[in-house]
């Protein structure tokens, strides 16, 4: 057995409409399959899919004539306008869309991006004092603005007129402005909801320009991705058409910082985005001001937009130093405190840097799948800023909506959130929380998951299938990449690859067909698969170009054995090497020589040891859903199939250690019997101490042989012992050796090592099948939806 690591929830769609699209769109049965269990089960909707469509005209936004309207009378009268933007990716790309629009018409227009650490996010009084001190008239926000009703006011008070583009979750009151652009307004009719930050300002931009800003495409692609909202409908026709202008621009910025990056700026993709660009463009308003990001997308000399893409590059590598420590220092608060049983996590801590807290959040629930919170304290003690990550059966704004009591203020969306408290009321938020989450969530919510696009065979696989599979990219939130099932299939070719062995490298075989595997990060496994199992494997399907040489591919993500596994370690010493490796869980360790405990330091295991002396201690020994360690060899068959027989173990690990083999061992034949009993009829009484050596040394057998057909005699009754002194019978009874139980007892154990411990594995596999129970085996764990 090996238990996947999440719960697997494979879609199934109607078979009828996957016959439909492969006949009529000439799909392979891979996207077809695909297509359908997203529900695009139709040859319409498919065409559709696939089509460039066109973006939905920006003016279906509540108040975009009313915005349009106040922006061109501004821009008329010469007022000074700001564009009020955010500090991540998001923010940084949605201010110089609508900053570059904005100049293209000849506005007297500058930008302002509030500092993370001494402002914190959104609007604050004080920056609007600060920008009506400077003579600005009006001010445009982009990514936030939504839940600032009180700063709406005051820029009203000071005379200033606000509008408000964002498309975070909007409370039950909205702020009092010239016009709030935001596609997820109670009375909005615009047909897609999940715009980001810069897809509204791309919108706002394109009702003020005559036509709209393709140009500006790739920095909505950019800010889209990295704010992983999700990406269908408009949001993916945006990122898709951003993503091919991208392999093309010349943009100055942008150039530099993907040659800063390493990235190939042909083969840029949504993955690119999500993994280089996006961190780049957030670590310096992560860590110092992200006003160096927008003066690289702004930059027109690209001397200058080179150093400031190499100034975001050392500042995300420092930004990675300072996330993996505190992840470090995370996971030790929750262990130190106890937590690891609470349902959400809500820690904090003083030097904790406020500008990565949300990656480190995402990290615990990754690693934990918990929703988290992460906290920062002020260096006074008293205020607490938070960033949070949810798991998606727990909303995240809305249960923070029923803390607000707690909170100073807070925003966001179901699965991330910021917020502000005062550093005594964490400990009740995470009381609160945790009680909401007692409500709400089942311990199979807190169960990792995994979405698959159905079960596909190893025959259904090819390059063209492949190739079709690419073309419905972008993927992301709510369009993912996707995972398939390959069910009941045999792995081979199993190694550890990589510098430090920690990827792993595979081939599945049906028999007829074959797929390469890699699992990233995934180098441990192959000590838990054994050779002859059967699997279940999840992962990406793709293409592997290696020397001009392109083949499927499988990017593993989880593995299941769905039965009893065998792992051969016989003859391999010492046990010490390898005995790690076993799961401590549900482990037992067989040992039938009590002796052998002290002879292979088995005393810190003691917990785990039976020891085995009877059939009545093998037949009552428990072993369902064990892992079982056969240290060394039993005495006989019986002894063997009494431990086994009937019971449902998970694995069965074959050490069998023997001090000496009886296998090998020269054992005399009849004939040598024969020899030594008419050598002792004619000498009638020998010295067995005295003259055995020499006598061994004249035969060519060894000391022990001779003492052991001396044995047998001596049972059967043909000679008498007495203190070495070996004495024949005068009328011995005719008797067969086999009935010595010496003879019997070296016989049955050179015929048992042979049995167990020499035979090949395939044929100690099969000898334990026989015994091994196999009826109530626990399936993967997958649910069909």
């Amino acid at each position: 057995m090996l238990q996947p690591k999440t719960r697997w929830i494979v879609r199934k769609g109607n078979r009828e409409n996957v016959k439909q699209l492969i006949e009529q769109l000439q799909f392979t049965p891979l996207v077809a399959t695909l297509l359908v269990n997203r529900g695009i089960d139709t040859v319409e909707k498919a065409a559709h899919f696939l089509q460039d469509g066109t973006l939905f005209d920006p003016f279906l936004l509540n108040d975009m004539d009313v915005c349009v309207e106040r922006i061109k009378a501004g821009i008329e009268k010469g007022e000074k306008m700001v564009v009020y933007g955010d500090y991540d990716a998001d923010g940084v790309t949605s201010t110089t869309v609508l900053l570059t629009a904005l100049k293209q018409l000849g506005a007297n227009v500058d930008y302002y991006i509030p500092n993370r650490f001494s402002e914190g996010y959104g609007p604050n009084e004080a920056a609007f004092r600060y920008l009506k001190d400077a003579g600005v008239d009006l001010i445009i926000t982009v990514d936030n603005g939504i839940a600032a009703i009180r700063e709406a006011k005051i820029a009203k008070d000071l005379g200033m007129d606000v509008i408000i583009t964002d498309h975070h979750e909007p409370g039950p009151e909205l702020p009092e402005a010239v016009a709030i652009i935001h596609p997820k307004r109670p009375d909005s009719t615009y047909p897609f909801s999940d715009l980001a930050g810069v897809g509204v300002a791309y919108k706002v931009a394109s009702a003020l320009l005559p036509t709209p800003p393709e140009h500006l495409l790739p920095l909505v692609a950019i800010g889209t991705v990295a704010d992983l909202v999700s990406l269908t409908s408009e949001n993916r026709q945006m990122v898709k058409n951003g993503l091919e202008r991208l392999k093309g621009t010349n943009h100055i910025g942008l150039s530099a910082l993907m040659k800063a990056s390493g990235i190939n700026q042909h083969d840029i993709d949504e993955e690119t985005i999500g993994y280089i660009l996006a961190p780049r463009m957030n670590a310096p308003g992560r860590l110092d001001d992200a006003s160096l990001a927008v003066e690289l997308l702004l930059a027109n000399n690209r001397e200058e937009a080179e150093h400031l893409a190499q100034e975001m590059n050392e500042m995300n590598r420092r930004r990675q130093e300072i996330v993996n420590e505190m992840e470090r220092e995370a996971i030790e608060e929750i262990e130190r405190r106890g937590f690891e049983n609470d349902s959400v996590f809500v820690i904090g801590k003083q030097d904790w840097h406020p500008g990565v807290i949300g990656i480190v959040a995402s990290r615990l629930v990754e690693k934990y799948y918990r929703p988290t919170i992460i906290f920062s304290y002020d260096s006074e003690g008293n205020l607490a800023k938070g960033s949070a990550r949810s798991i998606p059966n727990f909303h995240l704004y809305n249960n923070l909506t029923q803390c607000r009591d707690l909170l100073l203020q807070f925003g966001g969306h179901p699965m991330a959130a910021g917020m502000t408290a005062e550093v005594d009321k964490v400990d009740d938020l995470r009381d609160r929380l945790n009680g909401l989450a007692f409500e709400q969530l089942t311990e199979e919510d807190l169960i990792p998951v995994t979405e698959l696009d159905g079960v596909v065979s190893l025959e259904n696989i090819d390059l063209y299938g492949l190739e079709q599979l690419q073309k419905l990219a972008p993927f992301g939130t709510d369009h993912p990449k996707p995972n398939f099932l390959i069910k009941d299939i045999r792995l081979s070719n199993i190694k550890k690859v990589g510098s430090d062995l920690n990827h792993l490298k595979f081939s599945l075989t049906d028999g007829e067909h074959s797929l390469d595997g890699i699992g990233f990060q995934m180098g441990e496994v192959a000590d838990h698969l054994s050779p002859l199992s059967n699997v279940s494997v999840i992962g990406e399907l793709g293409i592997n170009e290696w020397n001009q040489i392109r083949k499927p591919q499988i990017y593993l993500k989880d593995i299941a054995v769905n039965e009893w596994q065998l792992f051969d370690y016989r003859g391999q010493h010492p046990l010490k090497r390898w005995i790690d490796k076993i799961p401590e869980t549900n482990r037992r360790f067989i040992v039938f020589d009590e002796k052998n405990i002290n002879t292979l330091q088995l005393a810190e295991y003691s917990e785990d040891v039976t020891i085995i002396r009877t059939i009545d201690e093998a037949k009552n020994c428990p072993l369902d859903e064990k892992n079982v360690v056969l240290i060394d060899m039993p005495e006989s068959e019986n002894l063997m199939t009494s431990l086994i027989e009937g019971k449902r173990v998970h694995r069965i690990y074959a050490y069998f250690y023997q001090e000496r083999t009886n296998y090998f061992r020269t054992l005399p034949t009849r004939e040598h019997f024969k020899w030594f009993y008419l050598f002792l009829v004619k000498k009638g009484v020998f010295d067995l101490h005295r003259y055995g050596r020499e006598l061994a040394k004249h035969r060519g057998w060894t000391t022990n042989t001779v003492h052991f057909m001396t044995k047998v005699f001596s049972e059967l009754e043909f000679v008498t012992i007495n203190n070495g002194i070996v004495t024949v019978c005068d009328i011995p009874k005719k008797r067969d050796l086999s009935e010595s139980p010496t003879f019997q007892k070296i016989q049955e154990a050179a015929r048992l090592e042979k049995l167990l411990l020499y035979s090949p594995y395939r044929n100690l596999k099969y000898w334990f099948d026989q015994y091994v129970s196999t009826e109530t085996i626990k399936e993967e764990k997958i649910v069909w939806i």
